[in-house]
């Protein structure tokens, strides 16, 4: 029995190969093992806001000289902090747009990635401090990033294995639905994605 997140982070709905990819890993995760329960955290219906100043002076206030003020604009870290430190697996679902993520995805992340809270800095370097899950990276792209003459372009996996293994989670594996905007391959490409699910 599993306790999964799963974020979203494309506006185009059931319009999205991303999302439609996330959710078929949900539920090959959910076929291995019954009973485990999905949280969903659709990042365009409830948008993290982007880091302001009270919440890069909150982050960097020791918990126990934090004011009123400091708590409230640590509310939306804390909140997707403890999603994650509750979770067993975490799948994420995203478009590559521009080569990179969408700016929605990147807010959530610049509310995790919180030193002293999710890693740390000590005299060996640097610890990750989320440990013990496991990450599913469901993206999707027009082209073929994986590779061929834009594989050096794909920020999304290499960005997003990068700054998740740096926090500590280091088991990743990275599904695609890529090729889709080409002439009549959508769902081609969709079927090969899908296929492609091996947990």
């Amino acid at each position: 029995m599993k306790k999964i997140l799963h974020i979203i982070s494309s506006p185009k709905g059931d319009n999205s190969y991303s999302t439609k990819l996330g959710n078929a890993v949900v539920d090959k995760i959910l076929d291995a093992n019954p009973g485990s329960t999905v949280t969903v955290d659709d990042l365009t219906k409830k948008p993290y806001p982007h880091l302001e100043e009270a919440t890069l002076a909150a982050f960097f206030t020791p918990a126990d000289e934090q004011t009123d003020k400091n708590k409230l604009a640590l509310k939306h870290s804390d909140l997707a902090v403890a999603e994650i430190l509750k979770a067993d697996i975490l799948v994420i679902s995203t478009p590559l747009w521009n080569f990179g993520i969408p700016s929605a995805l990147k807010a959530w992340i610049d509310h995790i990635a919180r030193a002293g809270v999710t890693f740390r800095y000590s005299e060996a370097g640097i610890e990750g401090l989320i440990k013990n899950k496991t990450v599913y990276i469901a993206m999707s792209s027009g082209a073929v990033f994986s590779s061929g003459p834009y594989e050096s372009m794909d920020f999304v996996s290499t960005y997003l294995k990068g700054i998740l293994g740096f926090l500590g989670m280091t088991e990743q594996k990275v599904f695609r639905v890529e090729g889709s905007a080409y002439t009549g391959q959508a769902e081609i490409a969709l079927q090969r994605g899908l296929d492609s699910i091996v947990l």
